[in-house]
């Protein structure tokens, strides 16, 4: 088995399908987790992921919910592509010499795969939070964006400090109903990085992203594998699809969590738009400082079960695409090694 040589078009291929059919699946459940995790003391729209789905519903239609998801249905191929298939290049290598792997092995594996995928992982991220995140600094701007206008309905004008003109025009504009501000494209918002910050727009969070992704895939793949292993037949042959998907969903959101904080600071960073008196930060240890020290350690879990659920499925959904090798049977090609 360790000598049987793996196709890489093949993987790449599979991890494309699979992150296609699994970002589709969650990504509602995504732009929750971004919204919880950016929202701060001073401006707090939503209490859970449900009352952020319903009020994403109501006030930006069914389709809000999927608010950037062509960025990452248009990126999750070759991320999710890059992710599964270096690992499995990572673990065919180390396995060269014929024996099992490790478990220092597997996860030197996971290692090299999170830090391949970071190429695309990080664009496609920052993309993807800018417009996710809309909404949320739409919605905090339209409830307390601007100073209050004293009420004068009710009122007595002898008390108003305003001019009888001045005291029209503050009561037409709260009769107005508010103008949502023009939400931009991720061309749009791709353009203005490229021309503002050069190629470094694009990979703010670079080392968030690192310091996430590379402790995820550490945990994550090797984890799978020896679960996926467990409910392997006595045979030898590949674990049937259910054990794979099963394995795939309680890896990932065990990963999950765990990379949680990173992920809260990384969300952060990579928000170029704040809401009224929202801190903004300088780099990681700036960003981790300032929630510890304004929100409490508590923020930093948070949207830790949305992104699990989102994890979750993701990849069990990835694992069974991968494992039942789509693209080899496409291609005419033999599945490569399991190690």
């Amino acid at each position: 088995m360790a000598d049987q040589q793996i196709s890489l078009p093949a993987k790449l291929l599979n991890g494309g399908v699979a992150g296609l059919i699994g970002v589709t699946c969650v990504f509602p459940i995504d732009l929750a987790k971004t919204r919880l995790q950016n929202q701060q003391n001073g401006q707090r729209l939503y209490s859970s992921m449900s009352d952020c789905l319903v009020k994403t519903i109501r006030s930006e239609g069914y389709f809000g919910m999927y608010r950037g998801a062509a960025v990452n249905l248009t990126l999750v191929t070759p991320e999710k592509a890059i992710k599964l298939a270096a690992n499995d290049f990572f673990r065919h290598q180390l396995s060269k010499d014929g024996k099992k792997l490790t478990l220092l092995k597997e996860m030197l594996a996971g290692c090299g795969a999170g830090t391949c995928q970071v190429i695309v992982t990080t664009p496609m991220e920052m993309l993807k939070i800018q417009l996710q995140d809309a909404g949320r600094i739409g919605g905090a701007q339209g409830r307390s964006g601007a100073a209050p206008a004293p009420s004068l309905r009710g009122g007595r004008a002898s008390l108003s400090p305003f001019s009888p003109a001045a005291q029209r025009k503050i009561l037409a504009a709260q009769a107005q109903p508010p103008v949502e501000a023009p939400r931009p494209t991720a061309t749009q918002l791709t353009r203005e990085l490229l021309r503002s910050r050069g190629i470094a727009g694009l990979y703010k969070g670079l080392g968030a992203t690192l310091l996430r992704d590379v402790p995820f895939s550490i945990v994550y793949f090797p984890l799978f594998a020896n679960l996926n292993q467990l409910g392997q037949p006595a045979s030898g042959e590949k674990s049937p699809f259910y054990v794979s998907f099963l394995a795939g969903c309680v890896a990932g959101s065990t990963a999950a969590v765990a990379v949680n904080p990173c992920d809260v600071v990384k969300t952060r960073l990579q928000s170029l738009q704040r809401g009224v008196n929202e801190d903004t930060y300088t780099g990681f240890l700036d960003c981790t400082r300032k929630i510890w020290r304004h929100e409490g350690p508590a923020a930093f879990l948070k949207g830790a079960y949305c992104r699990a659920l989102v994890i979750a499925p993701l990849f069990g959904i990835a694992q069974v695409v991968y494992f039942l090798g789509i693209a080899e049977s496409l291609l005419g090609l033999l599945p490569g090694p399991q190690a």
